[in-house]
């Protein structure tokens, strides 16, 4: 196994051992999600090592890097766990190990191992501005790298389930706005039409908190643990919506290659006019019926003006559109008026808010007056 990254585009792939011998090696699969390649040599007599258990990594333990680093063989380098399950951005589906381990440019696909010469991670990737170690180094659990190879070495491929949601991290602000106690779970800010989660009742503003009874703690644990479902199955899925537990059933797709999708801008005011929503300190005016038609929905908002400082810290921009408040759908400026005043002073509450083709919530503490 190594990286995916150390062997793309590869015409042709040597594998040289510590004893001096080369092999031309076959590339079995490659991962680009994960990072993960699963290479194939026709040898005999070959070493191996030892597999450990990442789940068992605590922080602060002492840990050991082996690579090639600058073409300089087989060096050594060590450091502690930093933090466990660590998410990075644009790589949803790996709990990454986090060192401060030096790891250079020849370290990468190289594995980690703890103080029982164990591998507990394949060395992946660091943050750096210099292009040299700064003491962030990330490493790919081995029991993911393992199951990804394992689907490489059968299928050639990596097949992962989906249910079709975008989600967003749950602020404690924003947990405050559902009802919630704890900021535990995955806030789903938009559903995709006839995706499985839509088929199963899912919608914007639910809170998962269970995924197949296992709890959702981060917003980022829900790809990894969706991901790892085989399509087809049937999942149980605990939900928090307008102030209570629900429990549906999902049944899990596949999810389709990587591609690229366009985004559209968000549409322009359409005129200079608006309603001021004094709690909000922003001026809004209802979409009319070309714009609910570009963007699809059956009502909303658009931001005219930003006035208040609370808004422009939450995000608010001219020209969003305001899709739901707290758990409820904006209809019109007098629905939208009357959910604010239900608020009690000093609240949150919680704006679904479209910016082009991306919806997300945010939440804002209203004017007390």
């Amino acid at each position: 196994m190594t990286n995916a990254h150390v062997v793309d585009s590869a015409e042709k792939i040597t594998v040289r051992l510590t004893d001096k011998r080369e092999f031309r090696a076959k590339v079995i699969g490659a991962d680009k999600r994960t990072d993960v390649a699963l290479l194939k040599i026709e040898a005999t007599g070959l070493p191996k090592i030892t597999v450990g258990d990442p789940n068992k990594l605590k922080v602060g333990e002492w840990v050991v890097a082996i690579g090639s680093p600058f073409g300089f063989d087989s060096s050594v380098t060590a450091g502690i766990v930093s933090a466990k399950g660590r998410s990075l951005p644009q790589d949803n589906f790996v709990p990454f190990i986090q060192t401060d381990v030096a790891i250079n440019p020849g370290n990468s696909g190289g594995p980690l191992f703890n103080m029982n010469e164990e591998v507990v991670g394949i060395n992946s990737q660091i943050y750096t501005r210099s292009g040299g170690s700064m003491g962030l180094s990330f490493a790919i659990p081995i029991d993911v790298a393992t199951q990804v190879a394992d689907q490489l070495r059968t299928s050639g491929k990596v097949t992962r389930g989906r249910i079709g949601v975008v989600i967003q991290e749950l602020t404690r602000e924003l947990a405050d706005s559902f009802g919630l106690s704890k900021p535990n779970g995955a806030l789903i800010s938009s559903v995709e039409k006839n995706a499985p989660a839509d088929k199963a009742g899912i919608e914007s503003s639910d809170v998962i908190l269970k995924f197949d009874g296992k709890p959702v703690n981060n917003s980022s644990d829900l790809p990894r643990m969706v991901a790892a479902i085989r399509p087809g199955t049937k999942v149980p899925v605990e939900l928090w919506r307008k102030g209570a537990s629900k429990q549906v059933t999902v049944v899990v797709a596949e999810m389709p290659e990587e591609g690229s999708k366009s985004v559209r801008p968000a549409p322009k005011p359409a005129n200079e006019a608006g309603e001021i929503i004094s709690r909000l300190g922003i001026t809004a005016s209802e979409l009319n019926s070309e714009q609910l038609q570009e963007l699809q929905v059956s009502g909303g908002l658009l931001v005219e003006d930003v006035k208040s400082s609370a808004a422009r810290a939450a995000g608010l921009h001219q020209g969003d559109v305001l899709l739901a408040v707290n758990n409820e759908q904006i209809r019109s400026l007098a629905q939208f008026s009357e959910i604010l005043k239900q608020v009690p002073k000093g609240r949150n509450v919680a704006l679904l808010v479209r910016r082009g083709d991306n919806a997300s919530y945010v939440a804002i503490k209203l004017d007390e007056k």
